[in-house]
């Protein structure tokens, strides 16, 4: 499999199998990542839990979230800038082929992802307590939504306008591929041969045949 199209690229289908596949490589890279920053920050004198997240794409793009930081908080909010944009990049390439593999255009991901992350950021600025219960709820079905039609509905069986069904084809059993041999021909040879029955002579026949002449 051509990794560099799997993870990076936006053209092409994959299937459910495929999305599940990029969302563990995308959770692995950032466990391995919070753990080598949280050991760097502990060096640091900084804080040692650390974590990432895909909505943090929209806290990096927040001003206020970078108002009040320490020195100590330099180095966690660094890589958050640098390897955040990278995880979310990988995550939406595997998103969009799979869109894709749905025949549907990789700008579903703004009310699958844009829209629900913007929610989760920034619901809780909304003035009131109706206003923002009904955003977040309607945030929380279109996650749900992205879910069902990404994670458990099956692609289009044929090619579409992105491309041919990234599932290989059925194929049948070895035993059906294999052709039939040919019928034997038929061997005058080998036939049986009968003997043909002679019929016996009726009975009043078989008397007069058998019957001496007379004594002179």
């Amino acid at each position: 499999m051509d990794w560099t199209w799997f993870l990076f690229r936006f053209h092409g289908r994959i299937n459910r199998a495929k999305l599940w596949l990029s969302l563990l490589v995308v959770l692995c890279w950032m466990v391995f990542a919070a753990a080598l920053v949280a050991g760097a920050s502990r060096l640091l004198g900084g804080p040692t839990a650390f974590s990432f997240n895909l909505t943090d794409i929209f806290a990096v793009l927040d001003p206020d979230t970078f108002r009040g930081l320490t020195r100590a908080d330099i180095v966690p909010a660094t890589f958050h800038v640098i390897l955040t944009p990278v995880f979310v990049w990988v995550f939406a390439a595997g998103a969009i082929k799979r869109l894709h593999d749905r025949d549907r255009s990789g700008w579903w991901t703004v009310p699958f992802f844009v829209v629900p992350g913007l929610v989760n950021q920034y619901a809780e600025r909304i003035p009131g307590t109706v206003i923002p219960a009904i955003v977040g709820g309607a945030g929380a079905l279109l996650s749900l939504w992205a879910f069902i039609e990404l994670y458990c509905l099956a692609g289009d069986p044929w090619t579409n306008r992105f491309g041919p069904n990234p599932l290989p084809k059925v194929r049948s059993s070895e035993r059906s591929r294999q052709p039939r041999p040919p019928a034997p021909a038929w061997n005058q040879h080998k036939e049986l041969e009968f003997t043909p029955h002679v019929a016996s002579p009726p009975l009043g026949e078989a008397a007069i045949g058998s019957t001496s002449p007379p004594a002179k």
